[in-house]
């Protein structure tokens, strides 16, 4: 099959479809027990960095579930690595940055990334691409804002507390601190597809945190910025955030072609949100695949008839699979969504 053919594709591009696409975040990854078998203890960030360990990783759920799409095995904090920054991913916690981001001076650890700095990724995605022929694969990164609140914490946080005092009170410096991060981004980004990745997915995971105006102010001019340098690429760009509800507008003004939508808003309203010229993506809550199957059929015909409101649909989850996730439901869920 050609790759231009390929639903996924098709589907983000608003085109019409053989069948609704379907691939999971987090897809590749800690619900698969060959992916355990894989990682071997490996720590998390070396994994990242081995091309063989990669390409068998993301290759994992394609095998086993026949998705149409594979996600690059990652993780969003890899770029940061590369270029330097002290961080670790502790099992159980997440990213750890042993010298966080709170003053003028701390923004030297952050030099442009070059590509000589993740030749492992180059490496990992033209194998990729080789073996996966007609299947697309989705490179990805992690936003501006999530990346700074990251750097900013020292960690994983619930409110954000440094993040926002910084947002708010030194708007000089935060301003600084995403115009950096933007340009590692990119970076990154560029270098996945010229590499051979045929989409791209931005995560903006905590920017749920910020109010609309405060998105429109802080954020927006950063990720905005990302699109439109990847818009010569010509392959389509996936945004996604947790908790955006109230920010799904903005999210496609950004400039995004596909908006992810997670569980809480119906497909149907998040069309009307978002408004016309984009694909949507989404969005069953990962936790109803801790449910029987019964309760799986059920939503998911759901999310596919409210999925029907948007221009182009591609069916995923409205967050990460849970690492308790039966992959036979996957799998089960994936032959529903392409029978439907």
């Amino acid at each position: 099959m050609n790759l231009a053919d390929s639903a996924f594709l098709r589907a983000c591009r608003r085109q019409p479809v053989p069948h609704t696409p379907v691939w999971f975040m987090r897809q590749a990854g800690r619900a698969l027990p060959e992916y355990h078998t894989a990682r071997g203890g490996v720590p998390m960030l070396q994994a990242c960095a081995t091309p063989d360990l990669v390409v068998e990783i993301t290759m994992q759920p394609v095998r086993r579930y026949g998705v149409d799409a594979a996600v690059f095995y990652s993780d969003i904090v890899v770029p940061l690595k590369a270029i330097g920054v002290d961080l670790d991913i502790k099992p159980g916690v997440g990213p750890v940055i042993a010298q966080p981001i709170r003053e003028e001076a701390d923004l030297d650890a952050l030099r442009p990334l070059e590509p000589d700095d993740v030749p492992y990724i180059t490496e990992a995605i033209r194998a990729l691409t080789g073996e996966l022929g007609g299947t697309p694969l989705i490179g990805f990164a992690g936003a501006p804002f999530t990346l700074g609140a990251y750097l900013i914490e020292g960690g994983p946080s619930r409110n954000h507390d440094h993040t926002k005092a910084m947002m708010y009170g030194a708007p000089r410096l935060w301003h600084a601190l995403m115009d950096r991060l933007t340009g590692i981004v990119l970076a990154h980004l560029r270098l996945q597809v010229e590499a051979g990745a045929s989409a791209l997915q931005l995560f903006d995971s905590w920017v749920g945190a910020v109010a609309p105006a405060d998105y429109r102010e802080y954020v927006l001019p950063y990720t905005r910025r990302i699109f439109e340098g990847l818009a010569d690429l010509d392959v389509p760009r996936i945004h996604f955030g947790v908790g955006t509800g109230e920010l799904l507008g903005l999210l496609g003004e950004a400039g995004a072609d596909v908006v992810g939508v997670d569980w809480r808003v119906p497909l149907d309203e998040a069309a009307r949100r978002v408004g016309p010229g984009k694909a949507l993506q989404g969005n069953l809550d990962p936790a109803i695949l801790l449910a029987p199957w019964e309760a799986v059929e059920r939503k998911a015909r759901e999310v596919l008839r409210e999925g029907r409101q948007a221009e182009g649909h591609v069916f995923n989850l409205g967050h990460g699979v849970l690492p308790s996730t039966d992959p036979d439901q996957l799998k089960r869920l994936t032959d529903l969504v392409h029978e439907s």
